[in-house]
């Protein structure tokens, strides 16, 4: 069997789990090769991950992103790269249903740009590309024997798909260009270093806490798993040894079902598992089972070493020891994550930093680590942070969202731009360099909607064009925008009539237009669905503690002297706005009813002023033909069907106890 040997190796997505490992084993072993590695320092990345090969000489890193062509090309030019082991992706399934044009950019258009790289350069003699075992599709659970390299590729997720997607390329340029291509199929892997998100560190680190671990569905899902070091040896194993133009199966025989996994780490931790096992609703298309037939990769000369229980004590030992390596982790344990997938999305304390610079450097023959720095290397380490620009800064909200900002410590400017002046918007995303932005700006009138009757140019302009502005400006910088919009485009129907529980549901089509505000909020909305990078948030009749403050509702209708008496959906600024934060930490978008479950009337909120604050208190009603003949525009009264974001955040209050908790007890008088 002919044998491969490289000289200088680009590497990407390094700085993740399993393509860490790998580098650090090259480096290890072959000191005489070159390791070149590529990664833009995703969330799920971490420069500390490669402080094995950090002195190494013969080691260098550089921050980029494979789908910047001219990057690629320079580097296999100046590097005089001969071998490409490509594992830079975007792998977590959960995050694929959620942001799948990500991963199609990410795993297809960057395999593609380095393909064409090689194509170009013409110097590349083996391209290892990683794919996974979940391009196979499901393995029926009776099967006996696991899919083998010719098996049909059947994937049943974004991910999965995207992953194929990229296979099918790599195959085309080694048969239409001659290419050196190898693919590999992995089983899942385990091991220290891992990201979070995935089920062995999760369960291992809420153990840690002393939390329950969650189950998706009833864990009876199997999967198999291989420590992270035997498969480090299997891509060693195929750098040298892989035949040009083959696909290799990374696999294990040795299945464990999902619940077997749990009860093990629980036996690691003392814990009781009937206890400390909760099982939550399952991911959409759970794949029952994946199964490979190894054996092509053994006739290399592959086994795998590592005993199960002997894996996960190491991996276990290694989390006890590292509780910190990926700071503050607590949206990946969740039951459900989705985290925010931007480059330099998580950032490395000072202390792995290596050596910095603005480009990629000039002297191959030193040890480089690329990454641009903003700060001196006798700076205090930082703990990776947020950093909110927030417009809307003279309102309400705005200013609420300063406050909250302030209390939780996060980073925050006001912009300083006007929504629609598209120039200025950019100069405040430059210079503030945000992680997310949040949108509260915007005309609601002036005192209240009735001016937007006679000033509909000026509505439109901010609620409108302003607001598609921003929006994309953020969507060209690669940033989240949490926007706050309004549940005033909904009335009472025949199918959502007063009083029924049924409310409008997030995918409903608006039907009131009573107001010029709300036909402006209604429009921006339809078109704002054209922008993935958008957070929709209807808030309805805001409520917070703050009972001086005039734009609050119960301080409105406690002054009226009559009122009318609807049930409404209404938020609770003071129970949602932590939300709306915990939300552009999960990366949420689409359009969500940002209210608290369920109705209350004008009479019920006012009860409860007066049984709380002054209970002197006296009110009047009246109809809504009366309140028609002192009002411009008609005012919209509706029921917001907020299930999607109590499925979301399962410890939501319903708008009564919500009311009582955040805004009657704190103020109670009597």
């Amino acid at each position: 069997m002919a044998s491969y040997t490289p000289k200088n190796i680009l590497i990407t997505g390094a700085a993740g789990f399993i393509a860490s490992h790998v580098a650090n084993r090259l480096i290890r072993t072959y000191p005489h090769y070159k390791i070149v590695v590529l990664d833009k320092l995703d969330y799920c990345s971490n420069l500390k991950n490669l402080n094995p090969s950090k002195n190494s000489p013969s080691f260098k890193f550089v921050k980029g992103d494979i789908a910047s062509a001219d990057l690629v090309n320079h580097l296999l030019i100046t590097e005089g790269i001969d071998t490409i082991m490509h594992f830079a992706a975007q792998t977590h399934v959960d995050n694929s249903f959620g942001n799948s044009f990500e991963f199609t950019k990410n795993n297809i258009y960057g395999t593609h740009v380095l393909l064409e790289a090689c194509k170009v350069t013409g110097q590349v003699r083996r391209f290892i590309h990683v794919s996974t075992d979940e391009v196979y599709g499901e393995t029926d659970e009776d099967a006996l024997v696991g899919n083998h390299e010719a098996s049909q590729l059947l994937p049943t997720n974004p991910y999965s798909a995207t992953k194929a997607g990229a296979e099918m390329l790599v195959m085309a340029y080694g048969r239409s260009y001659g290419l050196p291509v190898i693919t590999t199929r992995g089983n899942n892997v385990y091991g220290p270093n891992q990201f979070p998100e995935k089920l062995i560190p999760k369960f291992i680190l809420l153990a840690m806490r002393g939390k329950v671990l969650p189950i998706h569905g009833d864990g009876s899902n199997v999967r198999s798993y291989l420590y992270c070091e035997d498969v480090a040896e299997a891509f060693e194993v195929i750098l040298h040894k892989g035949e040009v133009g083959h696909v290799y199966n990374i696999g294990t025989k040795k299945e464990r079902r999902v619940n077997d996994v749990a009860r093990d780490v629980c036996k690691l931790f003392g814990m009781d598992p009937e206890a400390s096992i909760k099982f939550v609703e399952n991911r959409p298309f759970n794949d029952q089972r994946y199964f490979l037939d190894d054996e092509k990769l053994k006739k290399l000369g592959w086994s795998e070493r590592t005993t199960w229980e002997e894996g996960l004590k190491k991996t276990m030992e290694w989390y006890t020891q590292n509780p910190e390596w990926w700071g503050d982790v607590s949206g990946a344990l969740l039951p459900h994550p989705r985290m925010l997938m931007m480059p330099g999305g998580r950032h490395f304390d000072g202390s792995d930093e290596i050596s910095s610079a603005a480009s990629v450097s000039d002297k191959p023959s030193q040890t480089h680590m690329v990454v641009p720095s903003t700060r001196s290397s006798t700076s205090t380490p930082q703990k990776p942070s947020l950093k909110f620009l927030i417009y809307g800064k003279t309102g309400w909200i705005g200013g609420l969202l300063g406050k909250l900002c302030e209390k939780q410590g996060i980073a925050y400017e006001y912009g300083k731009g006007r929504l629609e002046d598209r120039a200025s918007l950019l100069q405040d995303v430059m210079s503030v360099k945000p992680t997310h932005v949040f949108n509260s700006a915007g005309v609601t009138g002036r005192p209240n909607v009735d001016w937007c009757e006679s000033h509909k140019t000026e509505t439109i302009r901010a609620n409108v064009a302003g607001t598609l502005t921003l929006a994309d400006v953020c969507r060209e910088h690669g940033l989240l925008m949490m926007n706050f919009a309004t549940g005033c485009i909904f009335e009472y129907d025949e199918k959502h009539p007063e009083g029924s529980g049924v409310g409008f549901k997030e995918e409903d089509t608006p039907n009131f237009t009573g107001s010029f505000y709300s036909k402006t909020k209604a429009m921006v909305e339809e078109l704002l669905k054209e922008y993935d990078n958008v957070c929709t948030l209807r808030v309805r009749m805001p409520i917070s503690s703050d009972l001086n403050n005039p734009r609050n509702f119960i301080t409105k209708i406690s002054r009226y002297n009559k009122g009318v008496n609807s049930p409404n959906s209404m938020t609770v600024l003071d129970e949602l706005f932590p939300i709306s934060i915990e939300m552009a930490k999960r990366n949420l978008k689409g359009i969500w009813n940002f209210t608290n479950p369920g109705v209350v009337s004008h009479n019920e909120i006012l009860e409860m002023y007066r049984d709380y604050i002054n209970p002197e208190f006296k009110w009047a009603n009246f109809t809504l033909e009366e309140q028609a003949k002192v009002i411009v525009a008609p005012r919209s009264n509706n029921e917001m069907d907020a299930s999607k974001l109590k499925k979301e955040f399962p410890e939501l209050l319903s708008i009564k106890e919500s009311l009582i908790k955040y805004a009657f007890e704190p103020n109670k008088k009597t």
